[in-house]
């Protein structure tokens, strides 16, 4: 549920953003671990959900050519009735049954003008992080913004957990760990499950571990792509640990802007549906307030983000456009909370006498350009 909120969201958004300025208003899409594309109860799975999205673009004069790659012969034979049922409409639709690691380069040369969006989805380990560099960063080079390469990817932390006992017992499949060890760029996270083998509590350091090496995959993949990344945890509730992190990459502060607002939407819209489904199965309204109030985050997270946005005020003593700072304006609350609270931010500053008169009443919220106070 939360997955596909937030590829629906911030899909149409980049294919809406990057392919009216695209050459031939075309956007590329790559699912690379593409599934059924369709639930037996009917319900869109990612690969029918993009082609939805296509479809909406192409009645706005956009192209968003969709890609899709599955190895399962029979998750493709239902796949392919699903695209087929797109492409009479007009969809412009490819499909390939296979690893996605043997078609990558043909369809990144196919996409080598146009704005490109990698969606990697695998129930197991994803891509090796060479092969990722690869593209991101050298045949969609690093120092080029345009045409925009963009990546959603599924890191899953159950996997971690897994391999992790592998390094932790004199047992371990060797295989299995060096598949990891490629999907890292390397033997490095393995040091984390040693240490943890030698704590008191292996457990909660085994789980401690875990976390650690997510952080140090995403900085890793920053770092060696030049991109700007941001992981974001998936749990079954916020009080439990997260069963797999969804990586995110791009170029562009619009790009970290829009995801981060389409997160906390996506996290509002799933845990809505946790509610109601507890409701059906119990008769009544859960007592216990589980799952945080969306109103009462934002509530709490308004001062913080304007008290970010004075310290930027007072560094740089000049105008600053907020979506040029997104991860120093949210802080802690990238992705916490919907893009309408830097608004009431900079509304919270200016009553108080701490902005200039410009902003407030700008019309998207990640164009608000903020002055400083006058002297």
């Amino acid at each position: 549920m939360f997955k596909h909120e937030l590829l629906k969201g911030y899909l149409a958004q980049f294919g809406g953003m990057t392919g009216s300025r695209a050459r031939d208003k075309r956007v590329v899409y790559l699912d690379g671990y593409a599934g059924v594309g369709r639930y037996e109860n009917g319900e869109p799975a990612s690969a029918e959900i993009a082609l939805q999205i296509a479809a909406h673009h192409r009645a706005h004069g956009l192209t968003m050519e969709c890609f899709f790659a599955e190895s399962d012969a029979k998750s493709y034979a239902r796949l392919l009735d699903v695209v087929r049922q797109y492409s009479t409409r007009g969809v412009l639709a490819r499909h390939y049954q296979g690893e996605i690691d043997d078609a990558l380069d043909s369809l990144v040369r196919h996409a080598e003008r146009a704005p490109l969006f990698l969606f990697l989805d695998p129930c197991g380990l994803t891509l090796p992080l060479g092969r990722l560099v690869d593209v991101l960063a050298r045949q969609r080079p690093r120092y080029q913004k345009w045409p925009p390469t963009e990546l959603l990817m599924n890191f899953s932390m159950m996997a971690v957990w897994r391999l992790g006992g592998h390094v932790r017992s004199p047992k371990g499949n060797a295989k299995s760990l060096q598949r990891f060890d490629a999907v890292c760029g390397g033997d490095w996270w393995r040091t984390y499950f040693a240490d943890a083998a030698a704590t008191p509590d292996k457990e909660a350091a085994a789980q401690d571990a875990i976390d650690a090496v997510a952080a140090e995959y995403a900085r890793r993949l920053e770092e060696r792509t030049g991109m700007l990344v941001q992981s974001v945890p998936v749990a079954h509730s916020p009080r439990k640990r997260a069963v797999y992190r969804l990586v995110f990459a791009t170029r562009s502060q619009y790009g970290l802007w829009v995801f981060g607002d389409n997160v906390a939407r996506a996290r509002d819209a799933w845990w809505r549906t946790l509610d109601a489904q507890e409701e059906e199965s119990t008769g009544q309204m859960s007592l216990v307030p589980h799952r945080p109030d969306p109103a009462e985050v934002t509530a709490r997270a308004v001062p913080e983000i304007a008290a970010n946005l004075e310290k930027l005020l007072a560094r740089t003593r000049r105008p600053i456009r907020l979506v040029d700072h997104t991860l120093e304006l949210f802080g802690d609350y990238y992705g916490q909370v919907p893009e309408a609270a830097a608004r009431t931010a900079v509304q919270f500053l200016h009553e108080r006498g701490k902005t200039g008169p410009d902003g407030v009443g700008s019309r998207r919220v990640r164009e608000i350009t903020v002055s400083p106070a006058a002297a």
